[in-house]
């Protein structure tokens, strides 16, 4: 059986390969990669290095090629880019005949109002329409995505946010990708969709547990969201990240992250890191 992970050499990509790499043989995995210059570490250890552009869709039949089980990571970039480069990849994996697709969304993705949703909706009906097996896997939000206000609180900052009471079901990426690889190798995930959530967090929530760990106190500001752009505007956010992190806040405001779910234990088979040790781990 051959496994390959596209976006290996991402940040949650590179943690999914070396967790497969603990439970299977290298000579079974294969990475899709724009530049396979990064992934030599991996050629090293005998995983097989594809180079594989979802901007280039020629380059994806020979990636895909032979491969049994497919995980596609959602790329990078505005909407409408990242919906062509889905649609490329899912394309490529029926072409390719590839048995099964595994493909990173985003919580309650059908019926979402985040910003960031409609390029893993089209993803999703992409897949579901070419009739290959699937697993959507509906990452929540990773807690890395808080390491700026973390560094800030730790530096003396206060948090700021405009999210108000809006709940996140925060989780460490190891975590979504040790979930990722147990799709993957495991049984029983045809046509699953996991919703795939740590416990549910309020910003106070999340800065309180943040303060026990660090032994402080952090002061948290909840502000407008004109106040929080501008703010951001302040530490040097470039004028096109400014909507993205405001829409973030509106969206987490307006309860599109409110998923309560057990799927991370049914899939791990253990509980998800608690939110404390998560902490620790960061920092």
């Amino acid at each position: 059986m051959k496994i390959l992970v596209t976006g290996a050499t991402g940040k949650l990509g590179s943690k999914v390969v070396e967790a497969l790499l603990k439970t299977m043989p290298a000579s079974e995995l294969a990475v899709s990669v724009r530049n396979p210059e990064k992934a030599e570490g991996l050629r090293a250890r005998g995983v097989e290095v594809r180079q594989g552009d979802f901007d280039h869709p020629e380059t994806l039949d020979t990636a895909f090629s032979g491969v049994d089980r497919l995980l596609i990571i959602s790329a990078d970039g505005e909407n409408e880019t990242r919906i062509h480069q889905h649609t490329n990849a899912v394309q490529g994996a029926a072409r390719a005949g590839v048995k099964f697709i595994a493909y990173t969304s985003i919580a309650n993705a059908t019926h979402s109002k985040n910003l960031m949703a409609p390029p893993h909706v089209a993803t999703e009906a992409a897949i579901i329409k070419t009739g290959i097996p699937y697993s959507f896997l509906r990452n929540n939000w990773y807690l890395e995505n808080e390491i700026g206000s973390i560094q800030g609180a730790i530096a003396g900052a206060p948090w700021i946010t405009s999210a108000g009471t809006g709940k996140v079901g925060w989780a460490l990426q190891q975590d979504y990708a040790d979930a990722a690889a147990e799709v993957l190798v495991g049984k029983g995930h045809e046509n699953t969709v996991y919703e795939l959530s740590g416990p549910l967090l309020t910003q106070e929530e999340l800065v309180t547990a943040l303060g026990e760990v660090l032994e402080k106190e952090i002061p948290l500001q909840q502000v407008s969201d004109e106040k929080y752009a501008e703010m951001m505007k302040g530490l040097g956010l470039p004028d096109f990240v400014i909507p993205i992190v405001v829409g973030i806040q509106e969206s987490i405001r307006n309860g599109s992250l409110e998923v309560e779910s057990n799927d991370f234990e049914k899939v791990l088979g253990r509980p998800v890191t608690p939110i404390k040790e998560a902490l620790r781990q960061l920092i």
